[in-house]
């Protein structure tokens, strides 16, 4: 059994038991949260598809801990001017585990 689930304006396929990196919840570490944005659900016979999402369609996560991505470095350059930008970015994520799909 597998659901398409919406978090932060990304969609994930999300299974049981499954851990997951999305950006970062205002929720905190071993927190349950109720994702309600379902857009998808598989059961393994049939397919329900939302409009925009599935009626009555749940998926309940567990917040496992909140942390920050590896950093992104960015640069511009000009030559013969004497011209550098530099920059990095680090981006903050919350990791879940997936407990069950409702449907």
């Amino acid at each position: 059994m597998y659901a398409v689930v919406k978090v932060a304006g990304f969609q994930y396929r999300v299974e049981k038991d499954q851990v997951l990196r999305v950006p970062r919840l205002s929720a905190g570490e071993g927190e349950s949260i109720t994702l309600d944005d379902v857009l998808l659900v598989h059961d393994g016979t049939s397919l329900k598809v939302g409009n925009p999402v599935v009626e009555g369609a749940s998926v309940s996560a567990q917040v496992v801990e909140h942390g920050r991505g590896r950093k992104i470095v960015a640069g511009k350059f000009k030559r013969r001017i004497k011209y550098r930008r530099h920059w990095g970015h680090r981006q903050d994520y919350t990791e879940i585990k997936i407990a069950d799909i409702h449907v």
